[in-house]
């Protein structure tokens, strides 16, 4: 089969098109004929050797794919042949084939095309497990969320609209702003004219806000403590300007704040398979009305995975980033 090959720690340009032999499916797996599969930051920055991925896990890229089954294990009861899925894959998803767990897979809703169905998997299931899942975000809470036009940004506003929060977001630019607001964001900051702080405080009368999501890190983790309010919540979810920094961690007590984050990739199958659970049964349901849907920046064939992950690091899309395979 056709796959995306890469240099350890090249550039987008070490992307290129090889063939390895379609792999093999495991008693739990299914193997899945892509249509289309996801472009994520995690693929990036393993690309450039700054995210290694578990040891048990396919050294390709590709977190997410959809498409329809072309074998299932012999465990496997959910799954037939000719399935039409979206998954949340142990990467290898940049392929014409791709293995992923039984319990990792969705069905495609009827509302939506395959290529919408492969922006599903990983950043509703990042934004279900760091919000929703664990109670860090409830109805009638206020949330700050960084890169309101990240796949995460676009999942988080809408999916916290819906359950009935007020959502703060961060933008880069003046069309970026309108298309949050579009989206049903309450404030939106460009962060190049505004200080997001000096917004939220004027807008909450000092109070803050309940829960911050952030991808960011590096300065932005002491700002994000400030703009909390008693006994919020700071969700971390990547570090794009770096983990380490020196801060002050006064505010932690002072306020009762609680700092988490967490990775997807590093659960366990059963861990993943519970969150895919609860995501069908909580989610599927309004993306099947129409609502709360991916947004789709642009779609590549597969053997310009290296256009697509330029377009990734430059932050110039609004939505999510696609391969297309045989879609």
């Amino acid at each position: 089969m056709k796959f995306i090959e890469h240099e350890l720690s090249g550039g987008a340009d070490s992307l290129r098109i090889a063939e390895r032999p379609t792999p093999s499916v495991g008693d739990h797996e299914v193997l899945i004929r892509v249509a289309y599969a996801g472009v994520n930051r995690p693929d990036v920055l393993q690309r450039k050797g700054l995210y290694n991925p578990p040891p048990d896990a396919c050294p390709y890229l590709g977190l997410e794919v959809s498409g329809t089954i072309a074998e299932v294990g012999k465990s496997v009861s959910r799954w037939s042949v000719g399935d039409r899925v979206c998954a949340l894959t142990h990467g290898g998803g940049y392929a014409e084939f791709c293995v992923a767990d039984g319990g990792h897979c969705l069905p495609v809703p009827d509302s939506l095309n395959m290529a919408q169905a492969a922006a599903l998997p990983e950043t509703y299931t990042t934004v279900w497990a760091n919000l929703l899942a664990n109670r860090a975000f409830e109805s009638g809470d206020s949330i700050l969320i960084h890169g309101g036009t990240s796949g995460i940004g676009i999942t988080a506003i809408q999916l916290v609209k819906h359950f009935g929060g007020t959502v703060f977001t961060t933008v880069g630019s003046a069309d970026k702003a309108s298309f949050c607001r579009d989206l049903g964001a309450d404030t939106v900051i460009n962060y190049r004219e505004a200080d997001f702080n000096k917004v939220i405080d004027e807008a909450t009368t000092g109070r803050g806000v309940d829960v911050v999501l952030d991808m960011v890190g590096g300065k932005y983790v002491e700002k994000n403590l400030t703009a909390l309010a008693l006994e919020g919540t700071l969700v971390q979810i990547s570090f794009l300007e770096g983990s380490r920094l020196e801060i002050d961690l006064a505010p932690i007590m002072l306020k009762r704040l609680t700092f988490t984050g967490s990775t997807l990739r590093a659960r366990s199958p059963q861990a993943k398979a519970a969150l895919i659970a609860a995501l069908e049964a909580n989610v599927w349901p309004i993306l099947l009305n129409q609502r709360c849907l991916p947004q789709i920046h642009e779609v590549y064939p597969l053997a310009e995975a290296s256009s697509a992950h330029k377009l990734m690091e430059s932050s110039q899309h609004v939505g999510k980033i696609l391969l297309r395979v045989s879609g």
